[in-house]
């Protein structure tokens, strides 16, 4: 099940951002709520709020170990974790790797999910496998804090 959901996240993050390429690429911003949402497309050679521009290298080396790192957490204690847990580890899993084949393939992450709040807040543009990433991270963090994560 833990690579069904991995490979859910993979496919619909790769083809949201093979349609971003095709519909928002050197287009204008799609607005779909003023002054709060829009698809727009971004290429990242960073990372999180563009920092680390241009680290290539850098970036590939540690997404490989934090794949390897998320395999031997399964393979050795995925039985022992509830099935939150397990499914926040294959949506990290999912988001990285979605954001990882990115890189590999074309030295950047395709970002297109824009949020503002009015004009006084823009937060950095993301995709779908940054979504996956945050969430799986943060129920991850949750269960380990309040030692919830075990079955």
């Amino acid at each position: 099940m833990h690579l069904l959901i991995v490979l859910l996240i993979v496919a619909l993050d790769q083809i949201s951002k093979y349609a971003a390429v095709k519909h928002l690429k050197a287009e204008k911003p799609y607005v779909l709520i003023k002054n709060f949402f829009q698809l727009e497309y971004i290429e990242n050679y960073g990372a999180a709020f563009g920092i680390l521009q241009n680290k290539r290298i850098f970036f590939i080396l540690t997404t490989a170990i934090v794949i390897v790192g998320i395999i031997v957490i399964f393979v050795r204690y995925s039985s022992q974790f509830n099935k939150t847990m397990n499914i926040a580890l294959s949506m990290l899993m999912g988001g990285t790797i979605g954001n990882f084949i990115d890189r590999i393939r074309l030295s950047y992450v395709i970002d297109f999910i824009s949020v503002k709040i009015g004009n006084s807040y823009d937060f950095p543009v993301f995709n779908i496998a940054d979504m996956f990433i945050v969430v799986g991270t943060f129920l991850i963090v949750i269960m380990v804090s309040f030692n919830r994560y075990r079955i």
